[in-house]
């Protein structure tokens, strides 16, 4: 699908791309435009929610854009950017963009070491997650419960994304909710490692230090080539986007170490099944 925050981000780097071009600094292009100061440092950064047309016009003759294909092409992706993804009704819960980048990623490889990928969550899983954190009333962890199963939609979509999950054992040895919970969980896994479109991968214990001691992290790759892979890491009290290139390698290549460490996806099954069969 056409994601708006992906289209944001799209359109905050033409912007950019077109005030180069057009030989402005920022600051020149807000004086000539008698905007506030901060409104383009804002629009350049993607720190909006629903561009206004009337300013991307403005932006556009300042920047004697006159080829008409060329500012439709802008403003369609205005307006695609002013759409609202249906993770938007979700907005009481979730206080970042990630649901919007995995909407239109073609890959999405991700790391976790204490728990099990939200999109690979069984339901009574994510709600012993949120228990456990005990600072969520009943009626709040539903709510974030029903968000995180609609997220994961996604791998079920006409052309889903690649989900690439390297899972740490520590995560798959903690009885989170018990053990009926937890045995569900791992066959969750296994269920779900027979999709074409997903691998999951067990890093052992046995394999000791790895290059992924600092904790869990996502990488997103988009299909068009306009849209850079960004890096996503989730804190207890924010997310993080990472978009440099330097950021982008570095977490590519620590990625591909711990998949080299971790078991195959056919030893990964095998292992799961083994969990599930152990007594707990």
């Amino acid at each position: 699908m056409a994601s708006p925050t992906v289209r944001r981000r799209r359109l905050s780097a033409e912007l950019v791309r077109l005030r180069e071009q057009a030989g402005f600094s920022v600051e020149e292009a807000g004086r000539r435009l008698e905007w506030s100061r901060g409104r383009l440092n804002k629009m350049e950064a993607n720190k909006w929610t629903r561009p206004d047309l009337g300013n991307i016009r403005a932006l556009l003759d300042l920047y004697s854009v006159t080829n008409p294909v060329q500012r439709e092409a802008v403003l369609t992706l205005a307006r695609q950017s002013r759409e609202k993804g249906w993770w938007a009704s979700y907005q009481d819960v979730w206080r970042g963009s990630l649901a919007g980048f995995e909407a239109e990623a073609s890959l999405i490889n991700t790391y976790e070491d204490l728990r099990v990928p939200g999109l690979l969550q069984t339901e009574e899983y994510a709600t012993a997650m949120f228990k456990g954190g005990r600072v969520l009333e009943d009626a709040q962890i539903r709510r974030r419960v029903e968000a995180r199963m609609a997220r994961q939609s996604v791998l079920h979509d006409e052309t889903p994304p690649t989900l690439w999950a390297v899972i740490d054992e520590a995560a798959l040895s903690k009885a989170v909710g018990g053990s009926a919970v937890m045995r569900q969980q791992l066959r969750h896994l296994v269920d779900m490692s027979a999709k074409p479109n997903i691998y999951i991968q067990v890093l052992p214990d046995s394999a000791g230090a790895h290059a992924a001691m600092d904790g869990a992290f996502t990488i997103l790759n988009f299909p068009d080539r306009s849209d850079p892979s960004i890096v996503y890491i989730e804190t207890a009290t924010s997310d993080l986007y990472l978009e440099t290139p330097e950021e982008l390698e570095r977490y590519s290549l620590i990625f591909d170490l711990i998949r080299s460490s971790a078991l195959s996806p056919e030893l990964s099954v095998a292992h799961l099944t083994t969990l599930i069969e152990q007594p707990r």
